[in-house]
């Protein structure tokens, strides 16, 4: 008989690792990023991985997978974001800066998946039971057709961004329905948005030069800000210009409550057409164009500056506020191109000079104000996490969220140096050289705050 003393000793407890979807994805996921996760990953089904003080990414969802499976890089991301599939833990700015920090300061240089990468990942996401048929695609990305750049598609690009609803904007900007970068000229109390838009609006003006019964022709006039104000406060006679049908509702509806019906004419039209107004050559004192420049193919753009150049008088001036990416930066990226602005285009701000002076401008001032575009975004995004609800009852949360993806996108864009916007101040001289500008800056900045 075999004593208690006879046994061998029993062996320990073996403490197993917990192989949730997690853990089965951790290994893949740093093979593709070519390093440790950067942030804490959460899966459906309550496993975790990842740097424990890193901001916490929660996939909610298989479909997630799926979606990332079918599109995989920053679009499949952006969409299981819009769907609600994957969220953050933390506010979704501070999240996004805080990843991008960790990724820069691990050097993660992501290598291009090879065919075994490919494979292992589809043999991860089937143990995992996330293979399937393609998700829906969120109902608010654009569906463009037809040539890039025609009339008609360039009409469906303009509509699917700016006629939202006139309702959307007016809750998400100030009282000037400045759709553009402000110019901040204030941190006291009290100073705000629309203090920045009428600052810049004020800027542009004292920019052009101008007076009393001068004709300014505002391409691209949005929800009419620069036309209603160089109008009302500089008795400046505008004709506005912009392919969104609700925006030219607007500017109408607004000039006739302003009673300003003799100086302004809101046209409807595609920038192309003002060519062939032939009273429009030569005609005017003053152009602008506020960030609509970007809306121009790169193909297309000489053609543009051509138009801004022979819509002035001699010595008359163009003011072009666009939007520029950094020299080794993507242009609007995937996901920007897809929900908020298709076929936009975007080149650095010397390039953009370059186009300038070759239609025979002069360029006179280049003041960069992307500073200026980061407290704008913020601002914008305040109103939409601030109203959330109804943004949410007027547009539904899927685009809700496409916005908030946005401007926390493009605020952090802004700040890091990937994106910038600049005011270029250009003459057409006359045939002497002269352009008629005044010897220094002070005029246009000493009524500022």
């Amino acid at each position: 008989m075999t004593t208690t003393a006879d046994r061998p000793p029993a062996k320990p407890a073996v403490r197993r690792t917990p192989t949730g979807a997690a853990q089965r994805l951790e290994p893949l996921a740093e093979r593709l990023l070519g390093g440790g996760l950067p942030v804490r990953v959460r899966m459906w089904d309550g496993s975790e991985a990842g740097p424990e003080d890193a901001p916490t990414v929660h996939v909610r969802s298989r479909r997630a997978l799926r979606r990332l499976l079918w599109e995989p890089g920053e679009l499949g991301l952006a969409e299981a974001y819009i769907t609600g599939d994957i969220d953050l833990a933390e506010d979704l700015g501070d999240g996004l800066r805080a990843m991008r920090r960790a990724v820069s300061e691990r050097g993660l240089a992501p290598p291009a998946p090879s065919l075994a990468d490919r494979l292992r990942a589809a043999g991860t996401a089937l143990r995992l039971g996330a293979v399937g048929p393609r998700p829906p695609v969120p109902a608010a990305r654009a569906g463009l057709r037809g040539a890039l750049h025609s009339k008609a598609r360039d009409r469906a690009a303009i509509s699917h961004h700016y006629d939202l609803s006139n309702a959307f904007y007016a809750l998400l900007l100030d009282e000037t329905m400045a759709y553009s970068c402000g110019y901040w000229t204030s941190d006291a109390p009290g100073y705000g948005p629309a203090d920045a838009q009428r600052d810049k609006l004020e800027l542009i003006c004292r920019k052009l030069g101008l007076r009393p019964g001068a004709r300014l022709l505002d391409i691209g006039c949005g929800w009419g800000s620069l036309t209603l104000h160089a109008a009302q406060h500089h008795g400046v006679r505008v004709t506005a210009v912009t392919l969104a049908a609700e925006q030219a509702a607007y500017v109408r509806g607004q000039v006739a409550t302003r009673g300003l019906e003799e100086l302004v004419e809101v046209l409807n039209i595609d920038y192309r057409d003002i060519a062939a107004r032939p009273e429009t050559r030569g005609a005017y004192d003053a152009v602008s164009t506020i960030e609509m420049g970007e809306h121009v193919g790169d193909a297309e753009y000489p053609a543009f500056t051509r138009i801004l150049h022979d819509s002035l008088r001699p010595q008359g001036r163009v003011l072009v506020q666009q939007m520029s990416r950094g020299a080794d930066a993507p242009g609007g990226g995937a996901f920007i191109e897809s929900y908020i602005a298709p076929d936009m285009h975007m080149r650095p701000v010397g390039e953009t000079v370059g186009l300038l002076e070759g239609s025979g401008l002069e360029v006179r001032d280049v003041e960069a104000l992307r500073e200026h575009y980061v407290l704008t975004v913020d601002a914008w995004r305040r109103t939409l996490e601030e109203r959330w609800s109804d943004f949410v009852d007027l547009v539904g949360e899927e685009t809700a969220r496409v916005w908030r993806l946005y401007l926390v996108g493009g605020a952090l864009a802004f700040e890091e140096r990937r994106m910038g916007v600049d005011q270029i101040l250009c003459v057409r001289p006359d045939r002497t050289g002269r352009a008629a500008m005044e010897p220094t800056r002070r005029d246009w900045y000493e009524a500022q705050r």
